[in-house]
């Protein structure tokens, strides 16, 4: 880490602790994600980083969200974790023909923060380093209409902007088709640039074997152009942390 960004992440630390908060157990790694996230600016970041522990002591009081709160939304089985890729990022994949739009809002948000929380706590060795990240794919083959639901992609992909900064590696859209290229458009608007920069709609062979390479065959499945199975979420069991 240079000698810019420790000087940035201590009067950042300072800031935090006039704003009536503590960085107590936060190491640099961690910090520096909202950091990088709000461009380096230390004030902007230590606002972010408060309203982050508040609405995580807030919405998360017991510092995770049960599977028993999210049991509908698990029981489609509509998201996998795979383990991790070439580089170590655990890997989500969501079905997108096995989700309907949630008639209870509040309820999804719990899962939204539930299985954010478990992939990236499935890419911890030992212990939370702080600066772990994970990849996202999206799987559109086979939705219809009934499908569709820009409300809860742009809810996700709010969460991680302003609650999981700097934890998105790369989200990859496949199987898109035609008449979601609208929603698409729509989704986009709510995302920031550095958000969408991570975005790779995946859509000739080119680019399908680009991202077999990228992500890695042993942890995509058969379907993708790997040799894995499919692994539910909530089949997914993770080692206790160490202290």
């Amino acid at each position: 880490m240079d000698q810019n960004t420790q000087l940035k992440l201590t009067q950042m630390r300072n800031i935090i602790q006039n704003l009536g908060s503590s960085t107590e157990n936060c190491g640099d790694l961690m910090l520096e994600r909202f950091l990088i996230a709000r461009s380096m600016d230390p004030n902007k970041a230590a606002k972010m980083f408060v309203t982050w522990q508040k609405w995580r002591a807030s919405f998360v009081p017991l510092g995770y969200i049960p599977d028993s709160e999210v049991m509908d939304q698990l029981d489609a089985k509509k998201i996998y974790l795979q383990g991790l890729s070439k580089d170590g990022h655990p890997v989500m994949i969501v079905k997108g023909s096995k989700h309907y739009p949630a008639k209870d809002q509040p309820q999804f948000k719990k899962f939204v923060v539930h299985l954010l929380d478990k992939v990236i706590a499935s890419g911890f060795k030992g212990k939370e380093i702080g600066n772990e990240k994970l990849i996202g794919v999206l799987d559109l083959d086979q939705i219809g209409y009934k499908n569709v639901d820009a409300r809860a992609l742009i809810t996700g992909f709010q969460f991680l902007q302003a609650y999981y900064p700097e934890r998105l590696a790369k989200c990859y859209l496949l199987n898109m088709p035609w008449f979601f290229v609208s929603v698409w458009r729509l989704v986009s608007k709510f995302l920031e640039k550095a958000t969408l920069e991570k975005i790779i709609i995946v859509s000739n062979d080119e680019e399908k074997s680009q991202f077999v390479k990228d992500v890695g065959e042993d942890v995509l499945p058969v379907e993708y152009g790997g040799h894995a199975k499919l692994v539910a979420i909530q089949d997914v069991v993770l080692p206790p942390l160490e202290d």
